[in-house]
């Protein structure tokens, strides 16, 4: 772990509770993200995911214990022009979140909410939308293009701000398969170029992909750690409320055998290699 804490997210002892529930969303959440890094959060449906990623950029503030995104305190007020620059968010529907009359438009509407220069708006815009593939779309409607061309464009969007963190709730879980290829490619080439991506998502194929893994379950971690510790046993994944991955059960079965696969694998490419080695 880095000693420089803006180069990171971190949550300490963070709870919070909606005004009109009485069960805390989230309890005492504990946790560290750090930049050129990929975590995925998984978790059954009501487990927090969503309210753990709104408080990581300040859109929630915690009703206890804090929340320090890149150095600033998401709790005080003055901080929240700086937090939105550097932590960009993308939601599960793209259409919420259009409102410019071009692509190139919409990319550029959280560039020039920060104030910045024309030309360096006009910068960030080019870069954002040759990152994400759909410089040829810059003269388009957005409504008017595919789910997964709406999503790649909010994504060049949250892009064009340069944030250090990119937060992804459940932005794939409304594409079809080839879409989702396209944006978790994203996520990689901008995890490589140095940015941390924390995922939130209920599909486990993808949170393989992750250098970290967190599994929330009524508000609270139950399980963190790599890919190969959270997700290999099919038992423990199903006492959390998901489904385990299919490569996953079939090496349980192969191990019931006498055929003990190893827990680093995870996808059917792995298991066949690892049949045929």
């Amino acid at each position: 772990m880095t000693d420089d804490h803006s180069a990171e997210i971190s949550t300490e002892d963070l709870s919070y509770t909606y005004d009109t529930g009485r069960q805390p969303a989230l309890t005492e959440v504990s946790l560290q993200f750090e930049r050129g890094k990929m975590y995925a959060l998984l978790g059954r449906n009501g487990s927090g995911k969503s309210t753990l990623a709104r408080c990581l950029n300040g859109l929630l503030v915690p009703s206890s214990g804090r929340v320090l995104s890149c150095g600033l305190d998401t709790a005080d007020p003055l901080n929240a022009l700086a937090i939105a620059g550097k932590v960009a968010m993308v939601f599960q529907n793209p259409d919420t979140q259009m409102v410019g009359a071009t692509v190139e438009e919409e990319v550029a509407f959280g560039p020039e909410n920060l104030g910045l220069e024309p030309s360096e708006i006009l910068r960030r815009v080019d870069r954002a939308l040759d990152l994400a593939g759909i410089t040829g779309l810059a003269l388009r409607q957005p409504l008017r293009l595919s789910q997964g061309q709406k999503q790649l464009v909010a994504i060049a969007g949250a892009i064009a701000m340069e944030p250090d963190f990119l937060v992804s709730d459940e932005s794939t879980s409304m594409l079809d398969y080839t879409a989702r290829l396209r944006v978790l490619d994203l996520f990689e080439r901008l995890r490589r170029g140095g940015m941390g991506i924390v995922h939130v998502t209920h599909f486990l194929e993808e949170a393989t992909l992750a250098d970290k893994v967190v599994v929330l379950d009524a508000g609270r971690v139950e399980a963190a750690g790599t890919p190969a510790e959270t997700l290999g046993d099919p038992g423990r994944v199903r006492a959390l409320g998901l489904d385990p991955l299919a490569v996953r059960v079939v090496a349980y079965e192969l191990g019931r055998l006498g055929h003990a696969v190893p827990d680093d694998v995870l996808s059917v490419k792995e298991l066949m290699s690892w049949l045929y080695a």
